[in-house]
């Protein structure tokens, strides 16, 4: 082993020096960068050479033996298949996931378009996001209704404050139970208690006019609420609750 690494060496060395006779002196000795380069810069290397890929061991990570470089590269395929494998498997979850999610938010839109009469609207949504969406918490607020809805009670409860937070709010806000006020519209009263229970994270879907991203003034918010802290956080995608939160608004105008 000594004596084949020893060949080995010195047959690149002679090939390298040959290589790179203008820079390489005894102030600037052949680095590990330099062999790389030459290597890179010469394939052909190994072709005039092919014992050195017979004779070369190196260390493997998977086993106790040293192996030989064409092992390792072997070795490195089989893991960056494994890797793909399990980049693939989590991309066809993902799609199945989603297309899941596709399945509910269609079967939720299609029951608000058969809602006859348009002030059981609000009850129906919060409804269907609950049982479809296994979201244990949801409330909504409506205000500037057309004159015969004022009464009922999602056009009641919206202070100021709350207004201007939905009109502010251009994206779904998704995080901790800060005590929001329209958190108390939950039918817990939106409390997020010390042993885990209660709303411990929020969802504020603001609704209006268009595309939730737009300038036009909100006239209402919907609030989503777990026990769960990580149900709704910053990181998580957002495309469909925008999607959603879009539906939802569209059929609400009907009592506007």
């Amino acid at each position: 082993m000594q004596l084949r690494l020893v060949a080995v060496l010195s047959i690149f060395s002679i090939s390298f020096y040959r290589m790179t006779t203008s820079h390489i002196s005894a102030d600037h000795p052949i680095t590990e960068e330099d062999i790389a380069q030459f290597l890179v810069q010469t394939p052909e290397f190994f072709e005039r050479h092919a014992e050195v890929l017979a004779s070369v061991q190196i260390n493997s990570p998977h086993r106790t033996r040293a192996i030989s470089l064409q092992e390792r590269q072997a070795e490195m395929l089989r893991d960056k298949i494994k890797g793909l494998e399990q980049r693939l498997l989590d991309m066809v979850r993902h799609s199945q996931e989603n297309a899941a999610i596709a399945q509910k938010i269609h079967a939720w839109s299609c029951a608000l378009q058969r809602v006859k009469n348009p002030v059981v609207l609000p009850e129906v949504l919060v409804s269907g996001i609950a049982e479809l969406f296994a979201v244990p918490q949801v409330a909504i607020r409506l205000w500037d209704v057309a004159p015969e809805f004022a009464h009922e009670a999602f056009a009641q409860g919206a202070s100021g404050d709350v207004r201007a937070l939905a009109t502010s709010l251009t994206m779904p806000f998704c995080g901790p139970n800060l005590g929001f006020e329209a958190a108390s519209w939950l039918p817990d009263g939106g409390i997020a208690h010390e042993d885990g229970t209660g709303a411990q994270s929020l969802a504020l879907l603001p609704l209006r006019e268009g595309p939730m991203d737009s300038a036009t003034p909100a006239f209402g918010l919907m609030v989503l609420a777990s026990h769960d802290v990580h149900r709704f956080d910053a990181t998580m995608g957002v495309d469909f609750l925008v999607h959603m939160t879009e539906m939802a608004s569209a059929a609400l105008a009907r009592l506007r």
